[in-house]
C-alpha cells in the first residue's frame, strides 16, 4: 500500500535549469545602454564628426610637415586651386582676426562651447540630414580649437581663385562648417515644407 500510493502521489517540482540562461539574455536585452536615453541618430551624427575631425587634422599635418608648405610658400593643384600657407588668427575664412593671447583662448572657448551647443542638439535630432549637418560642424569646430590651443592659430591652406578673384583661405574644417550650415537650413525648410498644409487647385 505504501508503495501503491507513492507512486500516485505527484512528484515535487523541481527547478528548471533551461530558463535561467533565457532570463538572463532578457535581462540582458533590458538592460540600458550609455547612449540608450540619446536621440538614434546620435551615433550616426558622433561617427561624422569624428571622420571629419581626423580628415582635417590629417590634412593640416600633411601640410604643415608631409609638404612643407611653410618653406615651399605655394603649391600649384589646379588652374582654380592653389595650396597656400596662412595662420589664420580669426575665425572662419579669416574674419575678425585675434592677435592677443586673450583673443586666441577667447575664440578656442567659442567653439568648443558651440560643439557643446551642436552635441546637445544632435542628442535630440531625428532628422538624418540634421544629423549629418551637426556631426559635420562638431567636427570642423573642434578641428579649428585644436589647431588654436596646439599652433595659436587655424591652418589655412586652400586657395580658389578665378578670372582674377581670390576667396578666402579655407581649410577642411571650415569647408564642413559650411556644409553643415547649408544642411541645417535645408533640414529646417524641408521639414517646414512637409509641415505645411496641401494646397489643394481650385
Amino acid at each position: 500500500m505504501p508503495t501503491r500510493f507513492a507512486n500516485i502521489m505527484p512528484r515535487a517540482k523541481q527547478p528548471s535549469k533551461k530558463r535561467a540562461p533565457a532570463r538572463r539574455q532578457q535581462k540582458a536585452a533590458k538592460a540600458p545602454s550609455a547612449l540608450a536615453s540619446f536621440g538614434p541618430l546620435f551615433q550616426f551624427g558622433l561617427a561624422i564628426a569624428l571622420a571629419t575631425l581626423l580628415l582635417d587634422q590629417a590634412t593640416k599635418y600633411l601640410v604643415l610637415y608631409g609638404l612643407d608648405l611653410a618653406a615651399r610658400r605655394a603649391i600649384y593643384v589646379a588652374p582654380f586651386v592653389d595650396f597656400v600657407l596662412a595662420m589664420n588668427k580669426g575665425i572662419s575664412y579669416g574674419l575678425f582676426p585675434q592677435d592677443g593671447e586673450v583673443g586666441r583662448w577667447v575664440l578656442f572657448a567659442i567653439k568648443i562651447v558651440a560643439s557643446v551647443f551642436f552635441l546637445y542638439w544632435l542628442q535630440r535630432m531625428y532628422s538624418k540630414v540634421g544629423a549629418l549637418a551637426l556631426g559635420l560642424l562638431i567636427g570642423g569646430a573642434i578641428g579649428n580649437a585644436i589647431d588654436r590651443a596646439v599652433q595659436g592659430a587655424v591652418v589655412d591652406f586652400v586657395s580658389l581663385h578665378a578670372a582674377g578673384f581670390r576667396w578666402y583661405i579655407f581649410n577642411l574644417a571650415d569647408a564642413a562648417i559650411v556644409a553643415g550650415v547649408a544642411g541645417l537650413i535645408y533640414d529646417q525648410l524641408t521639414a517646414n515644407a512637409l509641415k505645411s498644409p496641401p494646397k489643394h487647385g481650385i
